[in-house]
């Protein structure tokens, strides 16, 4: 280390000396050592220095040339070093890029956005377009014309579209990333071989792998930020106001300028090099060396080049982003009629008259929210004053057209009187004739006490009352300077409406109505509040008694470059702050350090891809964190007690690059605690990185300075760092399947969950990798992938019945197939020992209003049972199979080492194949009735003889199907955490035939006198029979037609659904007749005691 200077009368002269001696030496040191240095024992650090001033000693903050040179790459050694890096890099981010060849994640949205650009279609994100930009620049050179619509997670990319092209963008970008974490880590002072070893944990750090194989933002802005940190690290080590030292300062302004304008974290990066800065101007200030005009002159060269560098750029991004998408899209809803007016394809109304007077006909618009306009239809509130609804409605529509007639309502002589100031109307909606109305009733959803319910009331040719009455007033300050600050004109003036009883005014903010609403936005009028969400102007004016010649035409106004930012980052907030509904695989900042939870990306033809870090490199990094902090925390104390810091190079570099390094992680750590919007694992990443960098610095002073002791020590710590990084490895290949979406077993995956909350489903994998061979593609996703997050939103919230607007004829509720099984006329039951479980007879399918039809041929129940009720419930696909137990007398299941159905079951032919282009025979509900009793009777004729049973006995039930709230939680995807199956023997009584059953013969409902009808009727045909014993008779008695059985078991289509996690909104429930010779107590059906027995009754 470098002597201080002692003296204080010449301090510069001093330090100048003891400055050119430093540099001196370290040169005469390095042309000597410069043949014997390696990748391991290079020393990059030079001595610190420091000069006595007039009260204290300072630090002399101009780096030494000496610096520079040590720090330089060191030949052929290190370049074949850098060149493997590289190549392991291409391997691993580039392996099978094209699996998964189905939308992944965000791709759903980045991909979409990506044709948008290419169709010039305008649509709304919360991010700044550059990262978008260039995907969509790469697609466009690869081919893709934007005719795949990425609408899907798990949509298959079709042949015309380069996504494998568009992948490898993000993944020669995360290439890139590796190499300036090594360079990085050289330009800070750390040695060749640690800055190997720290690159290659980055390398295969899994979290980092995912994200950069797929169409997301997160590998091009970690890129930028990654060139960001280097470059500013070598400008720390340049010569001030050199060549060098301005290349270096131009370049972090540029990486700076990229990242934030790929994602707003970049902000976060620019904040980080802005107090980097501040942090070493205080030292430059303090460095007597250094003359007061230099150090004016850093001050504004690093203020002027951080920050006009990167501001000129995002604006210039954003001003390629607004030439691009000239048409108008699905994100247009979002912005101001002025902005949309500029869109290619709009339906802004032009050549708009000005003058807005009695009988004018117009649409009021809100000026502060996106909500729309003031619109009304013909429904009405379910609660408070149910009168008809007033609401705000985005798009254009008849409904939202209102007639302005005076408060008396009459306007006299035709002519046109223009609204003015003070004026007081009302507004009739012109499709329901009823006017726009206020009352001493609360709002329907804010009930707050300074809210009053908007509502229209009257009728056609009702005159109206007080309520009605609204007063207009022009809010100067935001109308255009003249005319238009006196009179109201379209466009151009902004008013409020204060209601006349109340003295509210007309009011509206973000609160949504629910369903009965169609989600529109919430209209009230209100005494308190913001005062900017009163205000309203009106867009669309037409009156009958302007004279055409006098009226004044009015457009709206080209909007500038700088009001579509504005109004671009207002929405860009707003949307941003709006992400607050929860999602399935959001996390919470405090999870992050820990990897306690990823994030499921997709899951298909059992593989799936689960964004989780390299638990080995991700825990290292957080430990290295919080040591650095409680080792800054005990400095102080300690300095605070007297204690000097230590003057050593290498605990001196160590303090200053890991503070920045661990700054960085801070900063882009913190903010997230703050933010009220979704969050996810990956917004952790760029800290992760700077927690890396620092975790290298770790790894350089444990086998440099604290092992500087002996030789041997520092081997001993190579090796053991060498074995740290062979345990990331380990866990990069052990969960190498969660990245690259490749066959994995199920019970690799259970043993890999090391901690419980990694819940990426492991009953999605096969038992064993060769049943992948065997395996056809699912053509849906076999576990139900969550939607990914909402980073943006283009489709409006709202629907209503509107006038104008044509609804659906498609009905997806009705939208179902049934499938008609042929049973064979013969069965050999010697073929088979045993039937499939729960064999059925004809089924009847009772919809409400329609006749019943009838299914011929048995039905075979699937029913989900074990673990595959559970996968069920979950959502995810599994293969239902028939269930075949056997029990002991007992009622206790045998176990058997593999259960299966013994022989063929011929008895269920498969279904005959259909000519597409032929049409099905249809049958009338009769004839279908008719041929499923003659194909039941014929299937019981060629049926060999049972032995004779009990006759009264009734075997017990097993129902392990899903009832009540239970299915109805079922059908809506909700989750069940506990199911049990309902074991109950059958009870005449409380299963019996009761008034309301249905009657299968004619298809309706027995009232309470033909069920006693039909008993008597029974009883007197029983009695011609001969005479049995009076208990036979008295049984008998009692023991009325055995009932249908109705069973909301899913099959078919809804089964198929079903298991893919969808949703059904209807489900019909399958009417059957109970059959003894079909179900009937059979061979091996569970003999359960009767003191295990549980009597659940009727169902």
């Amino acid at each position: 280390m470098a002597k201080s200077t002692t003296k204080t009368a010449k301090p510069k002269a001093a330090v100048t000396g003891a400055a050119a001696a430093a540099a001196a030496a370290a040169a005469k040191v390095s042309k000597h050592q410069s043949k014997q240095d390696t990748v391991c024992s290079v020393d990059p650090i030079a001595d610190p220095v420091f000069a006595k001033g007039e009260v204290r000693e300072y630090l002399v903050t101009e780096p030494s040339p000496a610096v520079l040179k040590k720090r330089q790459l060191l030949g052929a050694k290190e370049y074949w070093m850098l060149s493997s890096l590289l190549v392991i890099s291409l391997y691993v981010r580039l392996y099978d890029l094209a699996n998964p060849n189905s939308v992944v994640f965000d791709e759903v949205h980045f991909g979409g956005f990506s044709r948008k650009y290419i169709l010039g279609q305008f649509f709304m994100d919360v991010h700044p377009p550059l990262a978008k930009m260039l995907f969509a620049a790469v697609g466009a050179i690869g081919g893709y014309k934007g005719d795949f619509e990425f609408k899907n997670i798990g949509d298959v990319y079709p042949s015309s579209t380069p996504y494998v092209f568009m992948r490898q963008f993000p993944a020669l970008l995360g290439v890139g990333t590796i190499i300036f974490c090594y360079l990085t880590l050289r330009q800070s002072g750390v040695r060749p071989i640690i800055a190997y070893i720290t690159s290659f944990l980055l390398l295969i750090e899994n979290s980092n792998v995912t994200i950069s194989r797929y169409i997301l933002l997160d590998s091009p802005l970690l890129f930028f930020i990654a060139a960001a940190i280097y470059s500013w690290k070598k400008f720390e080590i340049q010569i001030p106001f050199s060549f060098g030292w301005y290349r270096g300062l131009v370049a972090t302004g540029i990486a700076l300028g990229l990242a934030f304008s790929s994602k707003w974290v970049g902000l976060f990066t620019i904040a980080w090099v802005g107090l980097l800065c501040i942090y070493q101007m205080w030292f430059i200030v303090g460095d007597l060396s250094i003359s007061p005009k230099k150090a004016w002159g850093h001050f504004f060269a690093r203020g002027t080049i951080l920050l006009g560098v990167p501001i000129a750029l995002y604006l210039f991004f954003f001003a390629v982003h607004f030439s691009v998408l000239t048409n108008t899209g699905d994100g247009a809803s979002f912005m101001s009629s002025a902005f949309k007016a500029g869109l290619k394809g709009n339906k802004i109304p032009r050549n708009v008259t000005a003058n807005v007077g009695l009988g004018s006909i117009v649409t009021i618009r809100h000026v502060e929210t996106s909500g729309g306009y003031l619109h009304s239809h013909d429904a009405f509130y379910p609660t408070g004053s149910k009168q008809q609804q007033v609401t705000l409605y985005p798009h254009l529509d008849s409904n939202n057209k209102w007639f302005i007639e005076p408060y008396n309502g009459t306007i006299y002589n035709e002519t046109f009187v223009p609204l003015v100031d003070g004026m007081k109307i009302r507004l009739r909606h012109i499709n329901t004739h009823r006017r726009l109305h206020s009352h001493d009733e609360k709002p329907p959803v804010s009930e707050r006490d300074w809210q009053k319910e908007v509502s229209c009331y009257g009728y056609k040719g009702f005159e109206g009352d007080p309520n009605d009455d609204f007063i207009v007033q022009i809010v100067d300050y935001r109308s255009a300077k003249g005319e238009a600050q006196e009179k109201v004109r379209a466009i151009e003036t902004v008013f409020r409406l204060k209601h006349a009883m109340t003295g509210n005014y007309l009011f509206s903010s973000e609160v949504k109505l629910p369903e009965w609403g169609f989600g529109q936005q919430e209209v009230s009028t209100a005494s308190s509040g913001k005062r900017k969400l009163t205000h309203w102007y009106i867009e669309e004016n037409e009156n009958q008694w302007l004279d055409s010649q006098d009226a004044d035409i009015i457009n709206y106004p080209e909007l500038t470059f700088w009001q579509k930012v504005v109004e671009s980052h207002a929405r860009m907030w707003k949307i941003n702050q709006g992400l607050t509904e929860h999602h399935h695989w959001q996390s919470n900042p405090y999870e992050w350090p820990l990897l306690l939870r990823g994030i499921n990306y997709w899951a298909r033809d059992h593989k799936q891809i689960y964004f989780l870090g390299n638990a080995v490199t991700w825990w290292a990094a957080s430990a290295s964190i919080v040591t650095f902090g409680i080792y800054v925390v005990i400095s102080v104390f300690r300095w605070q007690l007297g204690q000097p810091v230590s003057k050593d190079k290498h605990v001196f570099n160590f303090n200053v690059q890991t503070f920045s390094y661990v700054l960085g992680w801070a900063l882009h750590y913190l903010p997230f605690f703050i933010m009220g919007r979704q969050l996810f694992l990956h917004h952790y990443i760029p800290a992760l990185y700077f927690g890396i960098l620092a975790l290298g610095h770790f790894l350089e002073i444990f086998t440099g300075y604290l092992t500087s002791r002996s030789k041997t020590l520092q081997n001993i710590a190579l090796v053991l760092v060498g074995l740290f990084a062979l345990f990331s490895l380990a866990f990069y290949f052990n969960y190498s399947s969660l990245i690259y979406g490749t066959p994995w077993t199920k019970d690799a995956c259970v043993k890999s969950q090391i901690i419980g909350s990694w819940d990426y489903d492991c009953n999605n994998f096969y038992n064993k990798l060769s049943e992948y061979d065997a395996s056809q593609p699912d053509t849906v996703a076999s576990v139900t992938v969550s939607e990914a997050p909402a980073v943006q939103a283009e489709n409006t919230p709202s629907t209503t019945p509107a006038a104008n607007e044509e609804k659906p004829e498609h009905d997806p509720l009705k939208d179902t197939t049934t499938t008609k099984k042929k049973k064979s006329a013969k069965k050999d039951k010697k073929k088979s020992s045993k039937k499939p479980a729960d064999a059925r007879g004809p089924n009847v399918i009772a919809k409400p209003g329609e006749p019943e039809k009838k299914i011929s041929g048995p039905v075979i129940d699937f029913v989900p049972k074990g673990e595959d009720l559970e996968r069920l419930k979950r959502g995810e696909k599994v293969d239902i199979k028939p269930v075949v137990k056997k029990y002991n007398d007992d009622g206790e299941e045998i176990e058997e080492e593999s259960p299966e159905i013994v022989g063929e079951p011929e008895q269920l032919a498969p279904p005959a194949a259909v000519d597409p282009e032929t049409p099905p025979e249809v049958k009338s509900p009769a004839e279908e009735v008719e041929s499923s009793t003659q194909n039941e009777e014929s299937s019981r004729e060629v049926k060999p003889k049972k032995a004779k049973r009990e006759e009264n006995k009734r075997p017990p039930v097993i129902d392990f199907v899903p009832r009540g709230e239970a299915l109805e939680r079922l059908k809506r995807g909700e989750k069940i955490d506990k199911y049990e199956p309902v074991i109950r023997e059958f009870d005449e009584l409380k299963d019996g035939a009761q008034a309301g059953d249905i009657d299968l013969e004619r298809g309706i409902r027995k009232p309470k006198e033909e069920v006693k009808t039909t008993t008597a009727s029974s009883s007197k045909s029983n009695a011609k029979k001969p005479k049995e014993s009076a208990r036979a008779v008295e049984a008998k008695k009692d023991k009325p037609k055995r009932p249908p059985v109705i069973d909301f078991v899913p099959r078919g289509e809804a089964l198929e659904r079903l298991k893919r996690g969808e949703k059904i909104e209807s489900y019909k429930p399958v009417v059957r007749e109970f059959d003894e010779e079909r179900d009937g107590p059979k061979e091996g059906d569970p003999i359960i005691p009767k003191k295990n027995r549980r009597d659940f009754g009727a169902f």
